[in-house]
């Protein structure tokens, strides 16, 4: 899927489109990776391909199953708490399997968003009120700077640095 940009219609119609195009920006730097390359650890935090889709799932289930939808932990399709679990991938789970997961996350978002105004509030116990218009805007932030992420370890996967011996 490709989303088109869109830079001149309504603010919603923006604002949904650069967090569709940044959701897609994040999907592309681990597809066609090998699922062992997608599980890599290049960095010393648990940053991988696959995890920081997985984290990106758990984002969207976060925010708009759990904080917008107000729905329990146990009503999401996936883990929804706020911790360092979020960039846990199973042993069994593939990238395809991750990919489709963030999409199916993103697609419920879709649904949970379209029931609400940009300028409807929530209490949040970390951020205090926030809009929607907010937490659209800082999901777009969180999945721009992980494709950023994603974008240097795919660098550092189909590239590798050749490091010079040793003089």
């Amino acid at each position: 899927m490709t989303t088109d940009q869109i830079t001149d219609d309504t603010e919603r119609a923006i604002i949904e489109n650069m967090l569709d195009s940044n959701r897609e920006a994040l999907i592309e730097t681990a597809r066609g990776l090998s699922d062992a390359d997608a599980r890599r650890r290049l960095v010393t935090s648990l940053t991988t391909p696959i995890s920081l889709i997985k984290h990106a799932a758990a984002a969207e289930r976060i925010w708009f199953q759990r904080f917008w939808a107000g729905l329990e932990e146990s009503e999401c399709d996936g883990y929804s708490r706020r911790d360092e679990g979020t960039f846990a991938v199973a042993d069994d789970e593939s990238l395809a399997d991750v990919i489709a997961e963030f999409e199916r996350a993103s697609q419920r978002s879709r649904a949970i968003v379209s029931r609400f105004d940009l300028d409807d509030t929530k209490d949040n116990p970390r951020e205090g009120k926030v809009s929607m218009r907010w937490t659209l805007l800082a999901m777009i932030q969180e999945f721009a700077r992980h494709a950023g992420h994603g974008d240097i370890l795919r660098e550092q996967i189909d590239k590798p640095v050749l490091r010079q011996p040793n003089l």
